[in-house]
């Protein structure tokens, strides 16, 4: 079984430094440490096609890349990989002399606009949805599909739940029939004597039912249910309540804190990865250390409104589309060249 501490015993090892907030220059008394690096197979695993690309402990906290995922990722211009081979050397624990054959201006191209861009457009739609999330809770009980069912009166639509009421009338009583080439529109009819069972087939039904009436039945009211309504009222409800089951519940009692209804570390990345990607545009290499460390903790603390930040991010988009057009950067890397340093090196180590 190859683990971290295999790669460390068999002498494995290319790159090892410790990455994440405290390489951005943006720890804090309670900040992690993540450790990332890359390793290469041994031989015998690497030609038998026995290929493990990825190494982790349970935590994820620390996680190493094979070789070759390790440039495949350089090569698509991965935010994440490229920051690790652009660590200063202050937070680099070990370096294999081989691993100067690889230089960020290799793989840096056009491409991270979409790679750094696109992903921080990403977190920002997370972030619009964790807005909602914070500030529209869903109940505990998801609501049935008879709370989005209406009754058709003079010109009005009534919840059919108060029609009930009103007419002093049991929903078992209750029984519908579908009108043809009218989308979610039942006829509706009561008997009393003989009762029709109800409108849903159960407590969980999700949707309503329909059912043979006598021929000379006449119907009461005509219902409409308002089906995409009640689909997406499910589909939020089941969101919502992942979202709470799964929630980092340390970092969201920190965000309650500020109560700007937003996840504050994930929108400080996701205006640091905007940031960078700009740089990289204009200036044409990647800058890990951030120096605006105290704008960017501010908007980790809550300092910025939801609406501000938006703001913010839709300020660098702009900017990073207008610096693509002018950009020094080649729209691809050289992937032949690539590929040629990488066989070096792997006829390198194997060699040894």
């Amino acid at each position: 079984m190859i683990d971290i501490a295999y790669l460390k015993e068999h002498k494995l090892l290319l790159l090892e430094v410790i990455s994440g907030s405290q390489a951005y220059g943006l720890a804090t008394p309670q900040s992690d440490c993540d450790i990332k690096g890359v390793y290469y197979l041994p031989k015998e695993l690497f030609y038998s096609g026995k290929y493990i690309d990825q190494v982790q402990n349970e935590t994820n906290d620390e996680v190493y890349y094979e070789l070759g995922k390790f440039v495949d990722l350089l090569t698509k211009n991965n935010p994440n990989i490229l920051e690790i081979l652009a660590t200063p050397p202050e937070f680099v624990l070990y370096r294999h002399p081989l691993m100067d054959c690889l230089k960020p201006e290799m793989f840096l191209s056009q491409k991270a606009k979409e790679t750094f861009a696109g992903y921080a457009y990403t977190q920002i739609k997370k972030a619009g949805g964790l807005n909602r999330k914070w500030n529209n809770p869903m109940p505990e009980r998801r609501k049935s599909v008879q709370e989005f069912c209406y009754i058709l009166k003079d010109k009005v639509a009534v919840p059919f739940e108060k029609w009930l009421y009103e007419k002093g009338i049991e929903e078992i009583h209750c029984g519908l029939t579908a009108i043809a080439h009218v989308k979610d529109m039942y006829a509706l009819y009561v008997d009393v004597e003989a009762p029709y069972g109800g409108i849903v087939s159960g407590t969980t039904a999700n949707e309503v039912r329909t059912l043979s009436v006598p021929q000379d039945a006449v119907p009461i009211a005509y219902l409409y249910c308002n089906q995409d309504a009640y689909s997406m009222h499910c589909r939020q409800y089941r969101e919502y309540h992942q979202w709470l089951k799964l929630r980092n519940e340390q970092r969201y009692l920190g965000n309650l804190t500020h109560n700007q209804g937003y996840d504050a570390k994930n929108m400080m990345h996701t205006i640091r990865l905007l940031q960078v990607a700009l740089e990289l545009l204009q200036r044409g290499y990647i800058s890990v250390h951030r120096t605006n460390r105290d704008e960017l903790l501010a908007i980790k603390s809550g300092k910025y409104t939801y609406d501000a930040l938006m703001e913010m991010a839709a300020g660098l988009m702009q900017q990073i589309e207008s610096a693509a057009t002018t950009s020094i950067l080649p729209p691809e890397p050289d992937r032949n060249a690539i590929q040629k340093v990488l066989y070096h090196m792997r006829l390198t180590l194997y060699k040894d």
